[in-house]
């Protein structure tokens, strides 16, 4: 019996019925190419016995009541005898299944059995199904989820009239497209898509390929995409809603557009402006050309605990926070996130979705080089933003987590759902992006660019391994990139080299260096002997050129022209700390404003780390600091600001309160002629960088006790009761940042109006999380019961739990694990593991932590390693802060 299908809500003033259509032969495109079996090197769910070249999947939505109805149909080959039929499915209901056999015409009717645990359905009718080329149909039902997994739905006000408006969206990264019809879902399993839905006739429906045909079928329409290249299913895409789109042409004919609800207007100009021109840039850096004839950027009206952007080939999606540009609310380094995460994403057009990691193993090779080409390309046509710099950060993030017992490697086993979740880490993407960086210079640019357009001229609709792109690159030119590209990717941790000792004699330098690895937090119980490396460093004396070594051994000692100041990661390209005796890190801090601001960052940020790990005291760091010139790059003086700004807080939570008094009219004094020379208001002839610069400080200031930034931001903000639009422009969020982190009741009271009223879905989720940063305890309980009140967005409610998280840790802790089950529910499963772990960084009273590895205990293995992360991070403080506390305070005291 063929299943019918659900009538459309008359809450959404459309009643129609329809049906899937028949299978009808689709034609081959070229690159369609006959499947072959799997290799038994590549970790797989399923059996090996038969593998797809095509789906077709009909969907029709029921948008008011959440579900959808659907009919896949995979042409697929059987290359063994096999028993059973084994497809991905989870949470579909199907009501029929069908085997047709091409060579001889036969259907077969099977029955199904799933296994939970795997996400897999077995289909058999009892009868061994012989090799050969077949068709495999489905009539299911599925469930349109309220949270970002499958086929999901998010509500919003509509921008022009308020009224509550539902949008549909697609995310199957990683294991969620069998929420949306039975199929081969992992990523070696690469086939071509026909997809077509009906939908209706006054929304507008987004594929990764243009719309083929509209048929109009009354209150409905049948929407056909083209059908796909070869590619995996997690990359399939599908959105529905009141959506207006806004198009321009790339230079090699490529239609780019972004898509945005409607009422948008000009807040997607930016974004594709930005875009057009990425399309040219990645054919000529990849040496292949984008094959699809369209590249969308889709904006979504809300927001994920797991993600912000997904590269769905030729429909990238992106929640509007960070894709439409809005000067009433968006702050300058918004156009900055803006352009680097759409550069992140279309380069993932090329690295992830032409050329395919085989398994989540090698995840990285997807974020990892994502994340270094956003740097690289927005570095390319921003280089006013100095984006280069952001890579030390990048690299500090990593190492946050790599440095303790519970880090892993950036190739890392992985074999359940739970694990593939958690690997979208900063391992995986920031230490990715360190590594690769490192790898490039070590290579030169043009042999490492050469070795990706042989790499991916060689794999392009295929999959790989790490190991096929270190070859590709060491056979263009890089001998010896394998051996260093294995040692960074395969072992877990950050080396630590060590300058012993730098004796200059007849205008040469000998260094004497030694190699081990840098740990924070317990590694009592890890027996395992610390990884040697081959490190390339680059060394420069006295700022000459820097000279190049691969430092392999134990120790070595070398000899190099000239004398004077001892750097052994001169540009900041490797990924290691450097512990220099106390003479050369004098001579540092005495060389500190000749220094390039990328060694300038790098240098504080290792002699930073290198305190908390107890490797030295915290005095080096605070002499860096206090050598930094304020008229450095804005980008190295929004970091250091930020820098004494956290040491400001260390003394305050201490309990410092003569030596927090003092630091914070040290930083007062330091800061208030730049903040002077900037200004209070944004001027037209102004970079970004200043303009970031100016909003840091103005949070840091503030902090300290400048009373006359705290009058200006109070000032401000007692406008908003008569006009909610007294705030409109780049500070906004800052000047209300300020008053919400000591908001009285009256002022919490108006922030929690002007969400509520506001029909901006970006500005509205930046008043709720201001409700959170409330530091008093009265109010931030309000904003967690806020949270369950279900008078919020439902992707906007987990995150008021996040937001009361950085002012009040415990109660933060204890209140989500008080509230597990519901809680859940406004998680994206992807990202729950994740989402509870960050909130409990903050917990420090004794109990909390002990309520937190009680609910570590009760999640299976491969769900703890999160929430272990956190209790490494939380049990490192409570040892090392006493420490820190008065090691800083006695330095601040001393000045």
């Amino acid at each position: 019996m063929r299943i019918s299908l659900i009538a459309l809500s008359s809450a959404l003033a459309l009643s129609a019925c329809a049906t899937v259509p028949a299978y009808t032969p689709y034609p081959a495109t070229p690159e369609a190419v006959g499947p072959q079996p799997l290799a038994a090197s590549i970790p797989s769910d399923l059996p090996r016995g038969a593998a797809p070249s095509h789906y077709r999947i009909h969907i029709v939505p029921d948008i008011a009541n959440l579900t959808f109805a659907g009919r896949g149909s995979i042409e697929l080959e059987v290359f063994e005898p096999i028993d059973a039929l084994v497809l991905h499915a989870n949470d579909l209901e199907i009501s029929e299944a069908w085997l047709y056999n091409h060579a001889g015409g036969t259907r077969s009717d099977f029955k199904q059995a799933f296994d939970a645990e795997k996400q897999t359905v077995s289909f058999s009718d009892g009868t061994t199904i012989q090799p050969g080329r077949y068709r495999f149909d489905t009539v299911y039902t599925g469930t349109i989820n309220q949270q970002a997994n499958g086929l999901f739905a998010l509500d919003y006000p509509d921008k022009r009239t308020g009224e509550p408006t539902r949008s549909l969206f697609t995310q199957f990264e990683a294991p969620d497209a069998r929420r949306f019809a039975p199929m081969f879902d992992e990523p070696s399993y690469k086939a071509t898509f026909d997809l077509s839905a009906d939908v209706p006739a006054n929304m507008m429906a987004v594929g990764n390929m243009p719309v083929k045909s509209e048929e109009p079928m009354g209150a409905l329409k049948r929407v056909t995409f083209d059908t796909s290249p070869k590619m995996s299913s997690y990359l399939l895409f599908f959105a529905l809603g009141d959506f207006e789109r806004i198009t321009d042409t790339a230079a090699d004919g490529t239609v780019t557009g972004i898509v945005s609800p409607a009422g948008s207007g000009e807040q997607a100009r930016y974004a594709l402006e930005s875009l057009t021109p990425l399309n040219g840039w990645f054919n000529d850096y990849f040496g292949v050309d984008y094959p699809l004839p369209k590249l969308d950027n889709v904006a979504a009206p809300g927001s994920s605990q797991f993600f912000g952007a997904m590269e769905n080939w030729g429909s990238i999606l992106t929640f509007e926070s960070i894709l439409l540009f809005d000067p009433a609310n968006s702050t300058a380094s918004t156009k900055q996130s803006i352009y680097a995460v759409q550069a992140h994403e279309v380069a993932h057009q090329w690295f992830g979705n032409i050329v395919t990691m085989a398994w989540w193993d090698d995840l990285w090779l997807n974020e990892g080089f994502a994340s270094w080409m956003e740097t690289k390309t927005t570095a390319r046509f921003n280089p006013d933003w100095y984006p280069l710099l952001g890579r030390v950060g990048a690299r500090e993030s990593a190492m946050r987590l790599d440095a303790f017992p519970t880090t892993h490697p950036v190739i890392q086993e992985i074999r359940t759902v739970e694990q593939t979740n958690q690997a979208f880490d900063q391992i995986t993407y920031s230490k990715g992006e360190a590594v690769i960086s490192m790898f490039e210079a070590f290579a030169g640019e043009d042999v490492w660019r050469d070795g990706i357009r042989r790499y991916m001229a060689r794999h392009q609709y295929g999959n790989t391994v790490s190991e096929d792109l270190w070859r590709a690159v060491e056979e263009a030119g890089a001998t010896g990139l394998v051996d260093v590209a294995r040692d960074f990717t395969t072992k877990a941790g950050i080396p630590l080299v060590t300058l012993n000792s730098a004796t200059c004699s007849g205008g040469k330098t000998t260094l004497a260096v030694s190699q081990g690895e840098y740990r924070r937090g317990d590694w009592s119980g890890v027996t395992e002997a610390a990884p040697d490396w081959r490190i390339p460093l680059l060394i420069s004396i006295d700022g000459a050129a820097p000279q190049r070594r691969v430092f392999g051994e134990q120790s070595a000692t070398y000899t190099l022209d000239g004398c004077g100041t001892v750097e052994l990661n001169a540009g900041q390209l490797g990924y290691f700390r450097t512990l220099y005796p106390a003479a050369e890190q004098a001579k540092l801090a005495a060389s500190m404003r000749r220094q390039e601001p990328i060694d300038q960052l790098g240098m504080i940020a290792d002699a930073q780390a290198l305190g908390i790990g107890g490797y030295q005291g915290y005095a080096p760091a605070l002499d860096l600091l206090a050598a930094m010139p304020v008229d450095a790059n804005p980008v190295v003086l929004q970091t250091t600001a930020g820098d004494w700004g956290g040491y400001h807080g260390l003394l305050k939570s201490g309990g410092q309160d003569a030596a927090a008094a003092k630091l914070a009219g040290l930083i007062r004094a330091r800061f208030r002629p730049v903040l002077n020379s900037l200004g209070y208001e944004p001027s037209p002839d102004e970079t970004i960088p200043e303009s970031n610069l100016r909003s840091t400080l103005l949070g840091i200031m503030a902090a300290a006790g400048d009373e006359s930034v705290q009058a200006e931001a109070s000032r401000r903000f007692a406008l908003l009761a008569s006009n909610p639009a007294a705030l409109d422009g780049p500070l906004k969020s800052r000047w209300l940042g300020i008053v919400a982190s000591k908001a009285t009741p009256e002022q919490w009271e108006l922030l929690l109006k002007l969400a509520s009223e506001s029909t901006n879905t970006a500005e509205q989720r930046t008043y709720y999380n201001l409700l959170g940063a409330a530091e008093d305890e009265a109010l931030a309980r309000r904003t967690l019961q806020l949270a369950l009140s279900g008078e919020v967005p439902l992707t906007v409610a987990a995150q008021l739990a996040g937001s009361v998280a950085q002012s009040n840790g415990d109660l933060a802790a204890n209140f989500v694990l008080d509230n597990r089950a519901t809680i859940d529910a406004l998680v994206d499963n992807s990202g729950r593991s994740g989402f509870y772990a960050r909130l409990f960084y903050g917990a420090r009273d004794p109990a909390t932590i002990a309520r937190i590895e009680a609910y570590r205990d009760s999640l299976s293995p491969d769900a703890q390693r999160p929430v272990n992360q956190a209790l490494d991070a939380i049990a490192e403080r409570q040892a090392g802060q006493p420490r820190a506390i008065a090691e800083v305070a006695a330095w601040v005291m001393a000045q």
